[in-house]
């Protein structure tokens, strides 16, 4: 494994890990939330621009699955306020930047996506409302705040409470 390790971690592949301010393990550790914000390889860039934004700006990354994380409750299906409350090391919404570890062993995808995360202004990103597995995106509070209105009324309408 760890001549895999050392064969994927190329010095092409640890230069772009570097231009984006990161070393292979925290590559890992991003596209590991990525992994699981997300099942669609094609949308992982875009999340993976969202975050880079965050920890650039020195914002909370705020990822849901470092919660479910944190609870080591893989039952959850609705992130509440009452899940940001845990400490945790984990708990993306307490503490800035990324957190100690993966939270999952990432795909080659989400790593990939990582390497080569889409440059953007976007720092917001919701569920669709038609739970086709993608993601609305935004780049202010207030047009990330409708798009979480319109997740959550899904949400309420299928019964889906926590």
């Amino acid at each position: 494994m760890f001549q895999e390790y050392n064969k994927f971690w190329n010095d092409e592949r640890k230069q772009q890990a570097a231009a984006k301010g990161l070393t292979p393990i925290q590559v890992s550790t991003l596209a590991s939330i990525v992994n699981k914000e997300t099942n669609m390889s094609d949308e992982m860039p875009r999340v993976a621009g969202v975050y880079l934004n965050r920890l650039k700006n020195n914002w909370l990354l705020q990822a849901d699955p470092t919660l479910v994380f944190a609870w080591k409750d893989f039952s959850i299906r609705r992130v509440l306020d009452s899940h940001k409350e845990i400490e945790s090391p984990y708990n993306t919404y307490k503490y800035i930047g990324l957190p100690p570890g993966p939270i999952c062993i990432p795909s080659l995808a989400a790593i990939k996506a990582v390497l080569n995360a889409e440059e953007h202004h976007y720092f917001y990103f919701c569920a669709r409302e038609d739970f086709s597995g993608y993601h609305n995106f935004a780049k202010t509070l207030a047009e990330h705040n409708r798009n979480a209105a319109k997740y959550q009324q899904a949400l309420n309408q299928k019964g889906i409470l926590k």
